[in-house]
């Protein structure tokens, strides 16, 4: 097996002043605040003046974009992380932000941001706040910043604290989603008994509290009747249990009776009580997740939601299924996919891989085939591109050594041809950059499986399936079970994956999509639909 390539760090850029001699490679990242509509710094606003700053400064060609809808009070924003990796690839040589607030609000962790940016090589830019971060005294500066960007949130969290318990107290509702069977009063912002839904609000509770109907048999009640909810979508029972659990009705928001109840306290109180005797009941039989080990990966072919595992307690014992999120969530008004025994879905499933691998070797060349034929129809467009991004970095190469000539020759002055190569040398930056990119896409060939590891695979699956621990056969489904998929006859098709001696893994989509494939279809009509 190959040692991996130790990784270089790259050389420290000097300087992300527009003096900086040469092209340089720019990363721009833009983040949208959750107030953007208010504010003169929106994405678009953003990008507009960070390209406007690109085409300010000599030699600097944008690369990369990188843009988050994420709050600045945390780092985990999936874009950040990707222009993280990219410096440390080498992609880029300045990371350039509107403002420092944009990139982070919390003063550790833009430190710490600095830091990963600064040991890749990579210089930090403002468009709007200049500084240095190779220089001490740029670096204190920008701490300083991070110390004002850090108390701009904490000033913004508390004035909308204030202002949200300043309007409870006046009874005015603060903000989000109106309570169902209510209306928010514009001029006043309190709220106001809505005429259509408020019946159906004391409805809902009189079944909870006097028919004594759980909050499933509700939401069915209120779908068989058509009413629908405060969307426009079918009740679940997770729905109804929100409005029980909601002091908003009996007319308290944070301060009492601050506005009309639609039920009185008692009546909230005794469906509180009940609420919490259900909830120990429900507690006590409640499908725990680790007990099931198909949970998230069989999809239902009605609706596309995936199944999770439920239970239902019968005279003497209790049952355990896999059933649609959606059906279980909103009964038959949701969806109406088959409830699979979950106890003989596992050992199905679990002797299906057994089988599988117990001849595996038949299959092998036949699904790494498949494998490549997938990488080869994956990467076709990416080549394409790849060749013609090649074909016009040859292009400009040859066009800029033609100014370079000309000038040399004298036949053409430096203000001609000095704006021409700036514009050459920018967009060549700009193509190297996506063709490495397409490059480390496209390289290498999908992984093969070893013999060796299959029947070691083979044996620990034959294993599991005699004396296997819940445990081990559930950490065994999690590795080599794609995903499960229930055709239109009720049959439950497992897709295998084929361990390597790499890190991926070649999918056997193909194997379990063919009829007449002993131990990867198995069926669920005779043995485990409900």
């Amino acid at each position: 097996m190959p040692m991996p390539t130790p990784h270089r760090r790259r050389k420290r850029a000097s300087s992300t002043t527009p003096e900086m001699p040469g092209p340089r490679r720019i990363a721009i990242y833009t983040r949208r605040s959750t107030d953007d509509e208010h504010q003169p710094f929106s994405i678009d606003a953003q990008l507009t003046a960070l390209h406007s700053y690109i085409r300010s400064q000599p030699g600097w060609a944008l690369v990369a974009e990188y843009t988050d809808d994420a709050s600045g009070a945390s780092t985990d924003r999936p874009d950040l992380q990707r222009a993280l990796r990219a410096a440390k690839t080498g992609r880029y040589d300045v990371l350039l932000v509107y403002r420092v607030a944009r990139f982070s609000r919390r003063l550790s962790d833009l430190l710490d941001l600095l830091h990963d940016i600064d040991e890749a090589g990579v210089a930090f830019c403002s468009a709007t706040e200049p500084f240095d971060t190779s220089t001490p005294i740029g670096r204190m500066l920008i701490q300083l910043l991070g110390v004002f960007a850090e108390f701009e949130r904490e000033t913004i969290i508390d004035r909308t604290i204030n202002g949200m318990t300043a309007k409870a107290r006046k009874g005015k509702w603060a903000s989000g989603t109106r309570p169902y069977g209510y209306l928010v009063d514009r001029d006043t912002y309190k709220l106001l008994p809505n005429p259509d839904e408020a019946p159906i609000l004391r409805d809902i509770f009189a079944m909870y509290t006097k028919q004594r109907l759980g909050t499933r048999a509700i939401a069915a009640e209120l779908n068989r009747r058509g009413i629908p909810n405060r969307t426009g979508a079918p009740w679940s029972g997770y729905t109804v249990a929100r409005i029980l659990d909601n002091p908003a009705y009996t007319g308290d928001i944070v301060f009492r009776d601050v506005h009309d109840p639609l039920v009185d306290r008692d009546t909230f109180a005794t469906a509180r009580d009940l609420a919490g005797a259900r909830a120990d009941a429900h507690h006590r039989r409640a499908a725990s997740p680790a007990d099931y080990n198909l949970t998230g990966l069989i999809t239902c072919p009605d609706c596309g939601c995936k199944y999770i595992g439920t239970a239902a307690t019968g005279r003497s014992r209790q049952y355990r299924y896999y059933t649609c999120f959606s059906r279980n969530r909103y009964g038959s008004a949701g969806c109406t996919g088959v409830r699979l025994n979950a106890d003989a879905t596992d050992q199905a499933v679990l002797q299906a891989l057994a089988d599988f691998y117990g001849r595996a070797d038949l299959l092998i060349e036949r699904i790494v085939a498949a494998a490549r034929r997938e990488h080869h129809d994956a990467n076709t467009g990416r080549l394409a591109e790849l060749d013609a991004v090649t074909a016009m970095i040859s292009k400009t190469e040859a066009t800029i050594e033609r100014y370079h000539a000309a000038f040399e020759n004298g036949t053409m002055d430096d203000a001609t041809a000095g704006p021409r190569l700036k514009d050459l040398r920018g967009r060549l930056a700009q193509l190297r950059a996506r063709r490495d990119d397409l490059a480390d896409t496209t390289a290498g060939e999908p992984p093969q499986p070893q013999p060796a590891v299959i029947e070691q695979v083979r044996a620990h699956l034959l294993h599991l399936v005699a004396a296997g621990t819940s445990a081990e056969r559930k950490r065994a489904i999690e590795a080599l079970v794609a995903e499960i998929r229930i055709n239109q006859k009720g049959e439950v098709i497992p897709v295998f994956r084929i361990p390597t001696n790499s890190t991926g893994a070649v999918m056997d989509d193909d194997a379990g999509s063919r009829n007449g494939e002993d131990g990867v279809r198995c069926s669920s009509s005779r043995w485990a639909r409900t």
